[in-house]
Parts: C-alpha cells; sequence; structure tokens
C-alpha cells in the first residue's frame, strides 16, 4: 500500500438478543475482528444483546470451541445495547430481523451509526441462531462461523472496497505462507 492513503478506522457493534453465541458477542465479534486484524485494516469491534439474559457471562462453550477451531480468538462479556452505543460506533450489525426491529425500536433519532442486518453484507440471510441445537452437536456453531465469516469479508470489501480488501488479502496470504 505504498504511497496509498490509509484506510479510515471504523467502529463496528454486532448484536443479537443475549450476546453468547452469535452475536458475534461473541462469533460475530471475534470472527470479524479477526479478520480485520489479518488484513491489518484499523476496525474496532464489539458486540452486544437486545436483552439483559446473559449480562457478564462468558460467550457459550460451543462457541468458544468453535471460534478456537478456526484459529480465533475470543475474549469477551456480555452486554447489553445501549443509547450510547448508536453514536460511538459506525456500524451496528443485527444478527436476524427481529434484532434489528429491535435495535431500530431503541434507536435515538438521528444516530451517527447505520443500522442493518449483518447478513446485508452476504445473502441477506439473518445468522443462525446455534444456541438451542443439540448438547455436543456443534454443526450450527460451524454455520454460524461460515455466515459471520462470509459477512466479515463482505463488509471489509463494502467499506474500504476490492483493491484495499484484496491487495491486503494478498498481503496476508503471502505472510502466512511465509512462516
Amino acid at each position: 500500500m505504498s504511497g496509498s492513503q490509509e484506510p479510515k478506522p471504523i467502529r463496528i457493534l454486532v448484536v443479537c438478543l443475549g450476546n453468547i453465541c452469535r452475536s458475534p458477542s461473541p462469533m460475530g465479534e471475534a470472527v470479524l475482528q479477526h479478520e480485520a486484524n489479518r488484513l491489518k485494516l484499523p476496525v474496532t469491534v464489539d458486540s452486544a444483546g437486545t436483552g439483559d439474559y446473559h449480562i457478564g457471562k462468558i460467550p457459550d462453550g460451543r462457541t468458544m470451541d468453535t471460534c478456537k477451531k478456526h484459529g480465533v480468538p475470543v475474549n469477551h462479556r456480555a452486554r447489553q445495547l445501549e443509547e450510547k452505543d448508536f453514536n460511538e460506533f459506525d456500524y451496528i450489525l443485527a444478527s436476524d430481523n427481529q434484532n434489528l426491529s429491535n435495535i431500530q425500536r431503541v434507536a435515538p433519532r438521528n444516530p451517527k451509526a447505520q443500522v442493518v442486518l449483518f447478513g446485508s453484507f452476504g445473502d441477506d440471510k439473518a445468522i443462525v441462531d446455534p444456541y438451542y441445537g443439540p448438547p455436543g452437536d456443534l454443526s450450527a456453531f460451524e454455520e454460524c462461523y461460515k455466515q459471520c465469516l462470509a459477512y466479515s469479508e463482505g463488509l471489509l470489501k463494502s467499506v474500504y472496497g476490492d483493491e484495499i480488501y484484496n491487495a491486503r488479502s494478498s498481503e496476508a496470504e503471502a505472510t502466512t505462507g511465509q512462516l
């Protein structure tokens, strides 16, 4: 990227219901932050829940296991969406349409943040809610991971453009190949 302008920093909040599974609370937040770090893009990611069910708790163990399998670090304690988030973040990404409606309902007038469905940066689908799957079955968490990765790539391409994204991706792959 020599001679070119550095990408602008952005702040992103990923939101689900309870902030312990897909919210990327852990999963979405962790995957998006990991991808931004891999590409050396100036992105700060956090997550929150629209509900107050799990405030202060660590992510679901199945989320942690799935992220660990893919080399994605998770460092998070659940929190609830707050009014200040609408002006501290550039994007607030909802995991599904119900959470999108809940976020829009509590949003202040003229927020700084763009509030959108995370899936709008991909196939326009809601992120799979893996929480209620059978014990020991990580297939829904694996699907959630794949969606979070695809939507993270789509978001970063949308924000920074294909040229910067592809250049950074090539640099990251070249660096990884040298290890």
